[in-house]
């Protein structure tokens, strides 16, 4: 967890630079702007997918042994049995996908979150990547106009 707050905090401090240098135009190169922009959405992705990884139902090895019976999103496969294998819980790629599904439709698509920290996170990944699309897509077209 302490990595991943790492990782975040480096990614809000590089989106924040970014988006500087955005509104003030700091930034000239369509080319330099996109490859920022994306390389900050896909870090993002991958971010988010470990908090969901790390905190869904107390991480993966509660998860694994059933601990906590209440999850915190819900996914097709726990809504009806005949969906999923016997005994089925989310592994890491089932996080990845929502963080992937997340950042680019700005909504959950798949799993739905069910408590007040697992909305909380994918309300702040969504607006984080409106935010970064937005702005690089309109500076980029900007630029090459």
């Amino acid at each position: 967890m302490l990595l991943t707050s790492i990782m975040t905090l480096s990614n809000t401090g590089s989106a924040v630079k970014l988006i500087d240098r955005l509104v003030n135009g700091g930034l000239t190169n369509a080319s330099q702007l996109l490859w920022s922009g994306g390389s900050i959405w896909l870090t993002n992705i991958v971010i988010f997918s470990l908090w969901y990884w790390d905190l869904d139902r107390g991480g993966p090895g509660a998860r694994a042994q059933g601990l906590k019976e209440v999850p915190d999103f819900l996914f097709p496969q726990m809504s009806d049995e005949k969906y999923a294998a016997p005994g089925w819980h989310p592994t890491f790629f089932d996080y990845v996908y929502v963080s992937i599904t997340n950042a680019s439709a700005f909504s959950p698509t798949d799993a739905m979150p069910l408590t007040k920290w697992a909305k909380a996170l994918m309300l702040t990944q969504s607006l984080t990547s409106l935010l970064i699309v937005g702005l690089v897509i309109a500076r980029a077209v900007n630029i090459l106009q």
